[in-house]
């Protein structure tokens, strides 16, 4: 299955997210004529290299996706509300990393893994999730092959790459400034982040949950389509440049081994089990670092209940959890033959449809560089 015919455009990209897309594209050797690349004005001018040649990124505006047929959105929610339905009239399929448009009824959330046949009723935007969810979702998928998945509780370790390369610097800068004994500065986060974890990632809301934490919640439930699913989530904050790591508790309608979760989750795709304690083998963030899988381990047995398991993840935060799984979504509108057609009026608008059309595929169907955590 080949994507090189496809005029593709990345918005953001000179972000994180963005430069992996580009590093990925790169990796399957798409033509460099077929490259849109998009950012904020401050960026427009710039020439990223490609393949032994140069793209030039330009300033992102509407007009500028008269050629595309598939636009990468990695920017601010504001960014893609007012880009996304403009490339919709111009026939672009758009993959959007942002959290715009998630939850909107007529709008697939999509881990090819997990739910791949929801692009099927695509109406021009796809959303992916939050880089927390889809490692979430991807081993309670697996695990749903032993039993039906009852409760989930989940603590997340975020690396300061969610929040962009601001604060990625900041890290580097605070870290250097304390072994030295020097002063140093904090911007990005409400405390210093280098030699310390937050326990906040995101504003809070009223019952004491913050807006990431909320995310994972009803983001899962989408992607599972399991609407009514308990579940409760910490997020953290750590001292780490890339990759997301959680600790997951599973609760289910029976009791499951070790043994059994082991291998539902070895057989699963995408998910890669890394598990020998003994000799202190598990799932760390440098390990998953510039990798594909989300990996897996610490499998047990939850000791406080009957019918639970625990275990802990990793996951490259900028690719799996972002531009990787963009890059997935569209191979399944491929595979699927449900990239759609050139509709001449706009198919999406806020809180229009009540959920996915019957009739199949969607063939009637300021960036400020790197997007914040989605």
């Amino acid at each position: 299955m080949s994507t090189h015919h496809l005029n593709i455009a990345i918005v953001g990209a000179t972000g994180a997210v963005g430069r992996v897309a580009m590093q990925l594209l790169e990796a399957r050797n798409h033509p460099v004529s077929h490259i849109v690349a998009m950012a904020s004005a401050r960026s427009a001018g710039r020439k990223l290299p490609y393949n032994g040649s140069e793209v030039l990124v330009a300033e992102a505006a509407p007009e500028l996706f008269h050629s595309v047929d598939v636009a990468f959105i990695s920017a601010s929610s504001a960014v893609s509300r007012e880009l996304a339905p403009e490339a919709v009239k111009l026939g672009a399929l758009v993959i959007d990393d942002g959290s715009a448009f998630r939850m909107e009824p007529d709008v697939p959330l999509v881990v090819p893994e997990v739910n791949g046949e929801d692009v099927e009723w695509h109406q021009g935007i796809i959303s992916i999730p939050n880089c927390t969810t889809t490692p979430l979702v991807m081993a309670l998928r697996a695990l749903e092959k032993a039993a039906t998945v009852e409760r989930v509780t989940v603590a997340t370790y975020q690396s300061v790459s969610g929040t962009g390369a601001a604060a990625q610097l900041e890290l580097y800068q605070q870290s250097q400034a304390i072994l030295a004994g020097r002063s140093y500065q904090q911007n990005v986060y409400p405390h210093r982040i280098a030699f310390n974890v937050l326990p906040q990632v995101d504003d809070f809301l009223d019952g004491g949950y913050t807006v990431e934490e909320q995310k994972m919640v009803n983001e899962s439930r989408k992607i599972l389509h399991a609407p009514h699913l308990p579940m409760s989530a910490t997020c953290v904050r750590v001292p780490v440049q890339v990759s997301h790591s959680e600790a997951a508790h599973i609760e289910f309608n029976r009791p499951l081994s070790a043994s059994e979760a082991r291998a539902a989750l070895e057989t699963f795709p995408g998910l890669a089990v890394v598990d020998d304690p003994t000799r202190s083998v598990y799932p760390m963030p440098h390990h998953a670092e510039g990798q594909d899988d989300v990996f897996v381990g610490r499998i047990r047995e939850d000791a406080s209940h009957p019918r639970g398991i625990a275990l802990w993840l990793a996951c490259d935060n900028l690719r799996k959890g972002a531009a990787l799984n963009a890059l997935q979504i569209l191979d399944e509108v491929v595979r699927r033959d449900c990239l759609g057609g050139r509709p001449t009026s706009p198919l999406y608008s806020k809180g229009e449809g009540q959920g996915p059309p019957k009739q199949g595929c969607g063939s009637n169907g300021v960036v400020r560089g790197d997007a914040p955590e989605g």
